[in-house]
């Protein structure tokens, strides 16, 4: 009863907080993954329950909509007040099997960014460094012959902040020298799952199910680090498959990892608007309104652990235009 009355009472802050009359702001949320239940070398990962109450919180306090309708009102100054898109990255299962069924529940709809290199069995390369450390069996990890030092692995806690270090380490390395890495430290491990990454048959069943596919490249690379003519083909091919699997047109592009100017450039978005599709998006913290790049969108999603905190946060974020 009492987070409702503050909750009512945030929702008009939301109101003035996302703009006026034609200035208007859309929030665009972003995720990754929806996993069954909360997992210490997946911090940042919302599970089923946070979920829930997340997806509850936006389809009581603010509007939900389809992204492209969503673009299409704020182009024309016609956004209502509490906007916002949901989005996903990468393409994992539990996209189908946990998300899917909780935004159907609340019938919300989201976007899915997909790098179609990892379907089927597939696993992206800073997966198989989180889960082969996790299965890592002794205490201590050598890396030492990568040139990447020591790690003390001896507990849950010491394992997710070596993963972490070393996704630091490697994450920007040129594409070959990272995919070396990533295979010596999955040699030192076992049983690495094949089933993070959803099916062509999951995926059709997102896509019928009436949730829009938009590109993610195939093989999500750090697109500023490849030169123009594998950086077109990363985008090219991938928007090929998913729209022959698919029987549609992509409309919409994610820049994996997404930072401007770190993680892709200004040539790539130059392919973007040449391979037709009508907007694309980064993981820049902000919110968008009528004068944002509409080929550089910003996204955020706040890692609050509560209904009014994550609230306050995207207030905030309306408000300031940052986290």
């Amino acid at each position: 009863m009492i987070n409702s009355i503050f909750l009512n009472i945030l929702k008009v802050l939301a109101t003035l907080a996302s703009g006026l009359g034609k200035r208007k702001k859309l929030f665009i949320l972003i995720y990754h993954r929806v996993l069954d239940q909360p997992d210490i070398m997946r911090p940042g990962e919302a599970d089923k329950s946070a979920f829930t109450w997340q997806m509850e919180l936006l389809s009581k306090y603010f509007n939900v909509m389809p992204l492209h309708d969503a673009l299409q009102k704020m182009q024309t100054n016609a956004l209502p007040p509490r906007s916002v898109c949901i989005t996903f990255d990468d393409g994992y299962a539990d996209n189908c099997t946990n998300a899917l069924p909780i935004l159907k529940r609340f019938n919300l709809s989201a976007t899915f960014f997909i790098a179609n290199g990892f379907l089927n069995g597939g696993r992206m390369w800073n997966d198989t460094v989180i889960e082969a450390v996790r299965n890592f069996p002794l205490p201590e990890l050598d890396l030492s012959a990568i040139d990447l030092g020591r790690f003390d692995v001896s507990n849950p806690e010491k394992k997710y902040q070596a993963a972490e270090q070393i996704i630091r380490q490697i994450k920007h390395l040129p594409p070959a020298q990272r995919a070396e890495h990533t295979a010596f430290l999955a040699a030192q491990s076992q049983n690495l799952p094949d089933d993070l990454m959803m099916t062509t048959g999951q995926l059709k069943q997102l896509h019928q199910s009436g949730m829009e596919i938009g590109g993610h490249t195939v093989n999500h690379p750090i697109l500023a680090k490849l030169d123009t003519e594998t950086a077109r083909k990363e985008i090219e091919e991938n928007k090929t498959f998913l729209e022959k699997l698919l029987n549609t047109s992509l409309r919409f592009f994610a820049y994996p990892n997404g930072k401007p100017n770190s993680d892709y450039l200004q040539q790539q978005v130059t392919i973007v608007k040449q391979l037709g599709y009508q907007a694309a998006l980064s993981t820049q913290w902000s919110v968008a309104d009528h004068g944002s790049d509409s080929w550089q969108l910003p996204r955020f999603t706040p890692w609050d652990k509560s209904p009014i905190k994550f609230m306050l946060r995207m207030i905030s974020v309306y408000h300031k235009g940052n986290a």
